[in-house]
Protein backbone atom coordinates (compact mmCIF):
# COMPACT_ATOMS: atom_id res chain seq x y z
CA UNK A 1 0.00 0.00 0.00
CA UNK A 2 0.73 3.59 -0.53
CA UNK A 3 1.62 4.24 3.20
CA UNK A 4 4.27 1.72 4.55
CA UNK A 5 3.58 0.54 8.11
CA UNK A 6 2.40 1.57 11.49
CA UNK A 7 2.49 -0.66 14.46
CA UNK A 8 -0.24 -1.47 16.94
CA UNK A 9 1.34 -2.06 20.24
CA UNK A 10 0.83 -4.67 22.98
CA UNK A 11 -1.52 -2.79 25.78
CA UNK A 12 -0.16 -5.10 28.85
CA UNK A 13 3.38 -4.83 28.11
CA UNK A 14 3.89 -1.62 25.21
CA UNK A 15 5.83 -4.38 22.95
CA UNK A 16 4.84 -4.18 19.58
CA UNK A 17 1.83 -6.67 19.20
CA UNK A 18 1.16 -6.51 14.81
CA UNK A 19 2.43 -4.41 12.36
CA UNK A 20 0.04 -3.51 9.60
CA UNK A 21 -0.14 -1.66 6.05
CA UNK A 22 -0.47 2.28 6.02
CA UNK A 23 -3.57 1.75 3.43
CA UNK A 24 -4.10 5.60 1.90
CA UNK A 25 -7.11 6.94 -0.25
CA UNK A 26 -5.62 5.79 -3.10
CA UNK A 27 -5.46 2.15 -1.98
CA UNK A 28 -8.84 2.73 -1.23
CA UNK A 29 -9.71 3.89 -4.52
CA UNK A 30 -8.17 0.70 -5.85
CA UNK A 31 -10.01 -1.23 -3.56
CA UNK A 32 -13.50 -0.21 -4.35
CA UNK A 33 -12.51 -0.62 -7.63
CA UNK A 34 -12.00 -4.28 -7.53
CA UNK A 35 -14.84 -4.85 -5.20
CA UNK A 36 -17.00 -3.56 -7.55
CA UNK A 37 -15.39 -5.54 -10.82
CA UNK A 38 -16.32 -8.73 -8.60
CA UNK A 39 -19.46 -7.67 -7.41
CA UNK A 40 -21.62 -9.14 -10.29
CA UNK A 41 -20.58 -12.72 -10.65
CA UNK A 42 -21.42 -12.96 -6.31
CA UNK A 43 -24.24 -11.26 -6.57
CA UNK A 44 -25.68 -13.42 -9.56
CA UNK A 45 -24.11 -16.73 -7.60
CA UNK A 46 -27.15 -18.90 -6.42
CA UNK A 47 -28.08 -17.95 -2.48
CA UNK A 48 -27.71 -21.75 -1.86
CA UNK A 49 -24.07 -21.32 -2.94
CA UNK A 50 -23.21 -18.36 -1.14
CA UNK A 51 -24.83 -19.93 1.95
CA UNK A 52 -22.64 -22.89 1.44
CA UNK A 53 -19.69 -20.95 1.30
CA UNK A 54 -20.07 -19.14 4.62
CA UNK A 55 -21.39 -21.92 6.35
CA UNK A 56 -17.96 -23.36 5.14
CA UNK A 57 -16.45 -20.38 6.94
CA UNK A 58 -18.45 -21.30 9.92
CA UNK A 59 -16.71 -24.81 9.95
CA UNK A 60 -13.50 -23.41 9.73
CA UNK A 61 -13.48 -20.85 13.05
CA UNK A 62 -12.67 -23.56 15.37
CA UNK A 63 -9.74 -24.08 13.31
CA UNK A 64 -9.09 -20.43 13.65
CA UNK A 65 -9.43 -19.68 17.66
CA UNK A 66 -5.52 -20.19 18.84
CA UNK A 67 -4.89 -17.48 16.05
CA UNK A 68 -7.57 -15.18 16.91
CA UNK A 69 -6.63 -15.76 20.90
CA UNK A 70 -3.06 -14.82 20.33
CA UNK A 71 -3.75 -11.65 18.26
CA UNK A 72 -6.77 -10.69 20.82
CA UNK A 73 -4.12 -10.93 23.56
CA UNK A 74 -1.65 -9.18 22.12
CA UNK A 75 -3.70 -6.00 20.53
CA UNK A 76 -6.21 -5.60 22.98
CA UNK A 77 -5.36 -7.56 26.04
CA UNK A 78 -8.41 -9.71 25.45
CA UNK A 79 -8.89 -12.57 28.16
CA UNK A 80 -9.47 -16.11 27.28
CA UNK A 81 -13.45 -15.52 28.49
CA UNK A 82 -13.64 -12.80 25.68
CA UNK A 83 -11.76 -15.03 22.99
CA UNK A 84 -14.28 -17.52 23.18
CA UNK A 85 -17.11 -15.27 23.56
CA UNK A 86 -16.36 -13.94 19.93
CA UNK A 87 -15.98 -16.92 18.26
CA UNK A 88 -19.03 -18.41 19.81
CA UNK A 89 -20.97 -15.40 18.76
CA UNK A 90 -19.26 -15.36 15.22
CA UNK A 91 -19.99 -18.39 14.65
CA UNK A 92 -23.90 -17.58 14.95
CA UNK A 93 -23.71 -14.70 13.14
CA UNK A 94 -22.74 -16.18 10.33
CA UNK A 95 -25.23 -18.64 10.87
CA UNK A 96 -28.20 -15.79 11.02
CA UNK A 97 -27.18 -14.34 8.20
CA UNK A 98 -27.36 -17.38 6.05
CA UNK A 99 -30.71 -17.95 7.52
CA UNK A 100 -31.98 -14.68 6.45
CA UNK A 101 -30.63 -14.89 3.00
CA UNK A 102 -32.06 -18.15 2.48
CA UNK A 103 -35.50 -16.71 3.64
CA UNK A 104 -35.26 -13.67 1.73
CA UNK A 105 -34.18 -14.83 -2.03
CA UNK A 106 -34.12 -12.42 -5.04
CA UNK A 107 -37.53 -12.26 -5.54
CA UNK A 108 -40.28 -11.59 -3.48
CA UNK A 109 -43.28 -11.41 -5.67
CA UNK A 110 -43.54 -13.53 -9.40
CA UNK A 111 -46.37 -14.60 -10.82
CA UNK A 112 -46.02 -15.36 -14.82
CA UNK A 113 -49.29 -14.04 -15.75
CA UNK A 114 -49.11 -10.84 -13.38
CA UNK A 115 -48.17 -7.50 -15.12
CA UNK A 116 -46.17 -6.20 -11.68
CA UNK A 117 -44.18 -7.62 -9.07
CA UNK A 118 -41.06 -6.68 -7.15
CA UNK A 119 -37.48 -8.15 -6.38
CA UNK A 120 -34.71 -7.93 -4.43
CA UNK A 121 -31.26 -7.11 -5.42
CA UNK A 122 -27.78 -6.97 -3.79
CA UNK A 123 -27.12 -2.92 -3.03
CA UNK A 124 -23.62 -3.44 -4.33
CA UNK A 125 -20.40 -2.60 -2.76
CA UNK A 126 -20.40 -2.42 0.76
CA UNK A 127 -18.35 -0.86 3.36
CA UNK A 128 -18.18 -2.26 6.97
CA UNK A 129 -16.37 -0.24 9.73
CA UNK A 130 -15.90 -2.93 12.60
CA UNK A 131 -14.15 -1.61 15.85
CA UNK A 132 -11.32 -3.33 18.16
CA UNK A 133 -13.34 -4.08 21.18
CA UNK A 134 -15.04 -7.08 20.10
CA UNK A 135 -13.00 -7.83 17.05
CA UNK A 136 -14.51 -11.37 15.74
CA UNK A 137 -18.08 -10.65 16.62
CA UNK A 138 -18.25 -7.21 15.40
CA UNK A 139 -16.33 -7.38 12.13
CA UNK A 140 -17.90 -11.19 11.31
CA UNK A 141 -21.28 -9.59 11.88
CA UNK A 142 -20.15 -6.34 9.72
CA UNK A 143 -19.41 -8.45 6.22
CA UNK A 144 -21.55 -11.87 6.70
CA UNK A 145 -24.39 -9.74 6.56
CA UNK A 146 -23.80 -8.13 3.33
CA UNK A 147 -22.23 -11.26 2.04
CA UNK A 148 -25.05 -13.75 2.45
CA UNK A 149 -27.55 -11.16 0.85
CA UNK A 150 -24.48 -11.30 -2.78
CA UNK A 151 -22.60 -7.75 -1.41
CA UNK A 152 -19.03 -7.06 -2.32
CA UNK A 153 -17.59 -5.82 1.27
CA UNK A 154 -14.58 -4.11 2.35
CA UNK A 155 -13.67 -4.19 5.61
CA UNK A 156 -12.16 -0.85 7.06
CA UNK A 157 -10.02 -2.69 9.91
CA UNK A 158 -9.47 -0.52 13.48
CA UNK A 159 -6.03 0.89 14.30
CA UNK A 160 -6.39 -1.19 17.26
CA UNK A 161 -6.73 -4.36 15.90
CA UNK A 162 -5.48 -4.91 12.10
CA UNK A 163 -3.82 -7.93 12.76
CA UNK A 164 -6.80 -9.86 13.96
CA UNK A 165 -9.52 -7.95 11.41
CA UNK A 166 -7.25 -8.99 8.42
CA UNK A 167 -7.61 -12.90 10.28
CA UNK A 168 -11.22 -12.64 9.77
CA UNK A 169 -10.71 -12.36 5.42
CA UNK A 170 -8.00 -15.03 5.80
CA UNK A 171 -11.10 -17.13 7.06
CA UNK A 172 -13.74 -16.41 4.26
CA UNK A 173 -11.05 -16.60 1.84
CA UNK A 174 -10.58 -20.45 2.75
CA UNK A 175 -13.93 -20.78 2.68
CA UNK A 176 -14.04 -19.98 -0.93
CA UNK A 177 -15.58 -16.20 -0.73
CA UNK A 178 -14.35 -15.11 -4.25
CA UNK A 179 -10.92 -13.02 -5.05
CA UNK A 180 -11.93 -9.10 -4.52
CA UNK A 181 -15.29 -10.11 -3.33
CA UNK A 182 -14.01 -9.49 0.46
CA UNK A 183 -11.25 -7.19 1.17
CA UNK A 184 -9.71 -5.88 4.01
CA UNK A 185 -8.25 -2.05 4.47
CA UNK A 186 -5.71 -1.29 6.95
CA UNK A 187 -4.44 2.42 7.99
CA UNK A 188 -2.88 4.43 10.27
CA UNK A 189 -4.54 6.13 12.81
CA UNK A 190 -3.71 9.42 11.40
CA UNK A 191 -4.79 8.43 8.22
CA UNK A 192 -8.45 7.07 9.14
CA UNK A 193 -10.41 10.67 8.31
CA UNK A 194 -8.81 10.35 4.84
CA UNK A 195 -9.32 6.48 4.29
CA UNK A 196 -13.17 6.83 5.49
CA UNK A 197 -13.94 9.61 3.51
CA UNK A 198 -12.69 8.39 0.49
CA UNK A 199 -14.43 5.02 0.59
CA UNK A 200 -18.11 6.96 0.99
CA UNK A 201 -17.66 9.49 -1.31
CA UNK A 202 -17.12 6.43 -3.90
CA UNK A 203 -19.77 6.17 -6.72
CA UNK A 204 -19.44 2.26 -6.24
CA UNK A 205 -19.98 2.25 -2.67
CA UNK A 206 -23.76 1.76 -1.93
CA UNK A 207 -23.88 1.02 1.71
CA UNK A 208 -22.29 1.30 5.15
CA UNK A 209 -22.20 0.04 8.19
CA UNK A 210 -20.04 1.12 11.04
CA UNK A 211 -19.55 0.41 14.69
CA UNK A 212 -18.23 2.44 17.14
CA UNK A 213 -18.47 5.64 19.39
CA UNK A 214 -21.21 7.96 18.88
CA UNK A 215 -18.74 11.22 17.99
CA UNK A 216 -17.47 9.03 14.71
CA UNK A 217 -20.75 7.64 13.81
CA UNK A 218 -22.00 11.30 13.74
CA UNK A 219 -19.06 12.09 11.43
CA UNK A 220 -19.80 9.32 9.02
CA UNK A 221 -23.52 10.06 9.08
CA UNK A 222 -22.86 13.32 7.64
CA UNK A 223 -20.15 12.34 5.08
CA UNK A 224 -23.07 9.53 3.90
CA UNK A 225 -25.55 12.22 3.93
CA UNK A 226 -23.68 14.20 0.98
CA UNK A 227 -23.40 11.32 -0.82
CA UNK A 228 -26.94 10.47 -0.22
CA UNK A 229 -25.57 6.99 1.02
CA UNK A 230 -27.21 4.64 3.06
CA UNK A 231 -25.53 3.79 6.26
CA UNK A 232 -26.00 1.61 9.36
CA UNK A 233 -24.79 2.73 12.79
CA UNK A 234 -24.73 1.28 16.18
CA UNK A 235 -22.76 3.28 18.49
CA UNK A 236 -22.41 4.12 22.06
CA UNK A 237 -24.03 3.57 24.83
CA UNK A 238 -24.39 3.57 28.82
CA UNK A 239 -26.56 0.47 29.42
CA UNK A 240 -28.77 0.66 33.13
CA UNK A 241 -29.53 -2.42 35.07
CA UNK A 242 -32.37 -1.36 37.22
CA UNK A 243 -32.64 -3.62 40.68
CA UNK A 244 -36.19 -3.18 41.69
CA UNK A 245 -36.31 -4.07 45.75
CA UNK A 246 -38.67 -7.57 45.21
CA UNK A 247 -35.15 -8.76 42.82
CA UNK A 248 -33.26 -11.90 43.37
CA UNK A 249 -30.07 -9.92 44.86
CA UNK A 250 -27.76 -12.52 43.95
CA UNK A 251 -29.06 -12.83 40.35
CA UNK A 252 -28.79 -9.12 40.01
CA UNK A 253 -25.34 -8.78 41.43
CA UNK A 254 -24.52 -11.52 39.06
CA UNK A 255 -25.53 -10.43 35.68
CA UNK A 256 -24.29 -6.46 37.29
CA UNK A 257 -20.80 -7.46 37.38
CA UNK A 258 -21.08 -9.23 34.18
CA UNK A 259 -22.74 -6.56 32.25
CA UNK A 260 -20.00 -4.01 33.62
CA UNK A 261 -16.68 -5.46 33.79
CA UNK A 262 -16.61 -8.31 31.14
CA UNK A 263 -13.47 -7.42 28.29
CA UNK A 264 -12.72 -5.00 31.13
CA UNK A 265 -16.03 -3.07 30.55
CA UNK A 266 -15.38 -2.08 26.86
CA UNK A 267 -18.49 -2.98 25.50
CA UNK A 268 -21.37 -1.16 23.94
CA UNK A 269 -23.72 -2.46 25.95
CA UNK A 270 -22.02 -2.98 28.91
CA UNK A 271 -23.95 -2.48 32.49
CA UNK A 272 -22.68 1.53 32.68
CA UNK A 273 -25.33 2.28 35.46
CA UNK A 274 -26.74 0.30 38.31
CA UNK A 275 -30.05 2.05 39.38
CA UNK A 276 -31.02 0.60 42.64
CA UNK A 277 -34.17 1.07 45.19
CA UNK A 278 -33.21 2.39 47.94
CA UNK A 279 -34.67 -0.07 50.08
CA UNK A 280 -32.28 -2.89 49.30
CA UNK A 281 -29.17 -0.73 48.50
CA UNK A 282 -27.24 -1.42 51.27
CA UNK A 283 -27.39 -5.07 50.68
CA UNK A 284 -27.60 -5.01 47.43
CA UNK A 285 -24.08 -3.09 47.09
CA UNK A 286 -22.72 -5.78 49.94
CA UNK A 287 -23.40 -8.65 47.45
CA UNK A 288 -21.77 -6.48 44.80
CA UNK A 289 -18.88 -5.97 46.30
CA UNK A 290 -17.85 -9.47 47.10
CA UNK A 291 -18.33 -10.52 43.96
CA UNK A 292 -15.85 -7.40 42.45
CA UNK A 293 -12.56 -8.21 45.04
CA UNK A 294 -11.05 -10.52 42.75
CA UNK A 295 -11.22 -8.12 40.10
CA UNK A 296 -7.67 -7.39 39.62
CA UNK A 297 -6.28 -5.80 36.68
CA UNK A 298 -3.10 -7.52 35.18
CA UNK A 299 -1.29 -9.15 32.47
CA UNK A 300 -3.83 -11.78 30.62
CA UNK A 301 -0.96 -14.16 29.77
CA UNK A 302 -1.33 -14.58 33.61
CA UNK A 303 -3.95 -17.74 33.82
CA UNK A 304 -5.60 -16.05 36.83
CA UNK A 305 -6.48 -12.90 35.57
CA UNK A 306 -9.77 -11.82 34.93
CA UNK A 307 -9.41 -8.12 34.26
CA UNK A 308 -7.00 -7.35 31.02
CA UNK A 309 -5.27 -3.98 30.67
CA UNK A 310 -8.08 -0.97 29.04
CA UNK A 311 -6.75 -0.61 25.29
CA UNK A 312 -4.97 2.64 24.96
CA UNK A 313 -3.33 5.09 27.82
CA UNK A 314 -5.47 7.76 26.64
CA UNK A 315 -8.78 5.43 27.36
CA UNK A 316 -6.91 4.93 31.05
CA UNK A 317 -6.55 8.33 31.19
CA UNK A 318 -10.04 9.40 30.38
CA UNK A 319 -11.29 7.01 33.03
CA UNK A 320 -9.54 8.36 35.68
CA UNK A 321 -10.55 11.76 35.29
CA UNK A 322 -14.31 10.13 35.56
CA UNK A 323 -13.65 8.39 38.69
CA UNK A 324 -11.63 11.19 40.03
CA UNK A 325 -14.57 14.04 39.12
CA UNK A 326 -17.07 11.97 40.66
CA UNK A 327 -15.19 11.50 44.26
CA UNK A 328 -14.69 15.02 44.24
CA UNK A 329 -18.23 16.00 43.78
CA UNK A 330 -19.39 13.89 46.75
CA UNK A 331 -19.24 9.82 45.26
CA UNK A 332 -18.37 6.95 47.82
CA UNK A 333 -15.94 4.17 46.06
CA UNK A 334 -16.92 0.88 46.88
CA UNK A 335 -14.31 -1.06 45.02
CA UNK A 336 -11.05 -0.31 42.70
CA UNK A 337 -7.86 -0.02 43.43
CA UNK A 338 -5.63 3.23 41.61
CA UNK A 339 -4.34 3.29 38.04
CA UNK A 340 -1.27 1.74 36.84
CA UNK A 341 -0.85 2.90 33.69
CA UNK A 342 -3.21 1.17 31.36
CA UNK A 343 -4.54 -1.65 34.21
CA UNK A 344 -7.53 -0.01 35.77
CA UNK A 345 -9.08 -2.66 38.51
CA UNK A 346 -13.03 -2.97 39.03
CA UNK A 347 -14.39 0.07 40.08
CA UNK A 348 -18.07 0.66 41.87
CA UNK A 349 -18.60 4.50 42.16
CA UNK A 350 -22.11 5.04 44.78
CA UNK A 351 -24.29 8.22 44.98
CA UNK A 352 -23.79 9.28 41.52
CA UNK A 353 -25.59 12.19 40.83
CA UNK A 354 -26.24 14.53 37.54
CA UNK A 355 -23.29 17.08 38.82
CA UNK A 356 -20.96 14.58 37.80
CA UNK A 357 -19.47 13.89 33.91
CA UNK A 358 -20.39 10.06 35.15
CA UNK A 359 -23.71 10.39 34.96
CA UNK A 360 -23.84 10.78 31.53
CA UNK A 361 -20.99 10.37 29.78
CA UNK A 362 -20.20 6.73 28.67
CA UNK A 363 -17.20 5.13 30.22
CA UNK A 364 -16.96 2.53 28.02
CA UNK A 365 -14.05 1.18 30.92
CA UNK A 366 -13.93 -1.11 33.79
CA UNK A 367 -16.46 1.72 36.06
CA UNK A 368 -20.30 1.32 37.01
CA UNK A 369 -21.97 4.11 38.64
CA UNK A 370 -24.74 2.84 41.30
CA UNK A 371 -28.05 5.65 41.50
CA UNK A 372 -30.09 5.23 44.74
CA UNK A 373 -34.00 5.70 43.68
CA UNK A 374 -36.91 5.40 45.42
CA UNK A 375 -39.36 4.11 42.77
CA UNK A 376 -39.86 2.12 39.65
CA UNK A 377 -40.94 5.21 38.68
CA UNK A 378 -38.11 7.18 39.60
CA UNK A 379 -35.65 4.48 38.35
CA UNK A 380 -37.27 4.80 34.64
CA UNK A 381 -36.46 8.61 34.99
CA UNK A 382 -33.50 8.35 35.53
CA UNK A 383 -32.62 5.45 33.21
CA UNK A 384 -34.16 7.37 30.48
CA UNK A 385 -32.47 10.72 31.23
CA UNK A 386 -29.48 9.61 29.01
CA UNK A 387 -28.29 10.41 25.08
CA UNK A 388 -27.97 6.64 24.89
CA UNK A 389 -30.36 4.08 24.06
CA UNK A 390 -28.87 0.66 23.23
CA UNK A 391 -29.71 -1.77 26.07
CA UNK A 392 -31.20 -2.01 29.46
CA UNK A 393 -31.98 -4.71 32.11
CA UNK A 394 -34.59 -5.38 34.78
CA UNK A 395 -34.22 -7.31 37.52
CA UNK A 396 -37.82 -7.64 39.90
CA UNK A 397 -39.93 -10.73 40.52
CA UNK A 398 -43.01 -8.68 39.39
CA UNK A 399 -42.58 -9.40 35.64
CA UNK A 400 -45.78 -7.97 34.75
CA UNK A 401 -44.37 -4.73 36.20
CA UNK A 402 -41.16 -5.18 34.25
CA UNK A 403 -42.91 -5.89 31.11
CA UNK A 404 -44.55 -2.43 31.55
CA UNK A 405 -41.22 -0.77 32.15
CA UNK A 406 -39.46 -2.36 29.90
CA UNK A 407 -42.10 -0.65 27.24
CA UNK A 408 -41.30 2.75 28.76
CA UNK A 409 -37.36 2.31 28.58
CA UNK A 410 -36.02 3.84 25.58
CA UNK A 411 -33.56 1.30 24.25
CA UNK A 412 -33.07 -0.69 21.40
CA UNK A 413 -32.71 -3.76 23.42
CA UNK A 414 -34.03 -4.73 27.04
CA UNK A 415 -33.63 -7.69 29.20
CA UNK A 416 -35.88 -8.86 32.04
CA UNK A 417 -33.84 -10.65 34.92
CA UNK A 418 -30.62 -11.06 33.08
CA UNK A 419 -27.75 -9.03 31.81
CA UNK A 420 -27.29 -6.16 29.40
CA UNK A 421 -24.75 -7.71 27.61
CA UNK A 422 -26.77 -10.35 25.26
CA UNK A 423 -26.13 -11.21 21.87
CA UNK A 424 -28.48 -13.35 19.49
CA UNK A 425 -27.18 -12.86 15.93
CA UNK A 426 -31.01 -13.55 14.27
CA UNK A 427 -32.48 -10.95 16.64
CA UNK A 428 -32.73 -7.16 15.24
CA UNK A 429 -29.43 -5.38 16.93
CA UNK A 430 -29.44 -1.77 17.38
CA UNK A 431 -30.06 1.36 19.52
CA UNK A 432 -32.25 4.49 19.93
CA UNK A 433 -31.42 8.00 20.40
CA UNK A 434 -27.39 8.89 20.41
CA UNK A 435 -26.80 4.87 20.21
CA UNK A 436 -27.72 4.68 16.25
CA UNK A 437 -30.01 3.31 13.95
CA UNK A 438 -30.82 0.89 11.60
CA UNK A 439 -30.55 -2.75 12.98
CA UNK A 440 -28.29 -6.19 12.42
CA UNK A 441 -30.22 -9.48 12.62
CA UNK A 442 -33.26 -10.46 11.56
CA UNK A 443 -35.75 -9.11 9.43
CA UNK A 444 -35.10 -5.62 10.50
CA UNK A 445 -31.65 -5.45 8.37
CA UNK A 446 -32.60 -7.09 4.99
CA UNK A 447 -33.17 -3.49 3.21
CA UNK A 448 -29.70 -2.49 5.11
CA UNK A 449 -28.09 -4.99 2.31
CA UNK A 450 -30.64 -5.19 -0.69
CA UNK A 451 -32.74 -2.77 -3.23
CA UNK A 452 -35.96 -3.39 -3.49
CA UNK A 453 -37.61 -2.91 -7.47
CA UNK A 454 -41.09 -2.67 -8.84
CA UNK A 455 -41.19 -4.35 -12.27
CA UNK A 456 -44.19 -4.10 -14.55
CA UNK A 457 -45.04 -5.89 -17.54
CA UNK A 458 -46.78 -4.21 -20.72
CA UNK A 459 -48.32 -6.46 -23.80
CA UNK A 460 -45.82 -5.64 -26.55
Amino acid sequence: MAGGYFERLDPSTNLVASRAACGRSEDAEHMVAVAAANFAKWATTDVLERAAVLRRAKALIPKYRDRFAQLMLSEIGAVDDWVDFNVQVAANAIEAAVTLALKYPSTLHTDETSDSYTIRQPAGVCLAIAPWNAPIVLAMRAVVFPLAFGNSVILKASELSPATHSLIAEVLDEAGVPKGVISVMTNAPEHAEEVITSFIANPAVRRINFTGSTRIGKIIASISAQHLKRCLLELGGKSPLIVLKDANLELAAKAAVYGAFLNQGQICMATDRIIVEQAIADDFIKTLKSMVADLVSGNPRHKHVKLGPVASASIAARLSALIEDALDKGATQIAGAARRGQFIDATLLDHITPMMRIYSEECFGPIAGIYRVDSPEEAITVANNCEYGLAAAIFTRDLTLARNMANQLESGMCHINSATIKDDPSMPFGGLKSSGYGRFGSEACVDEFTEVRWITVAPP
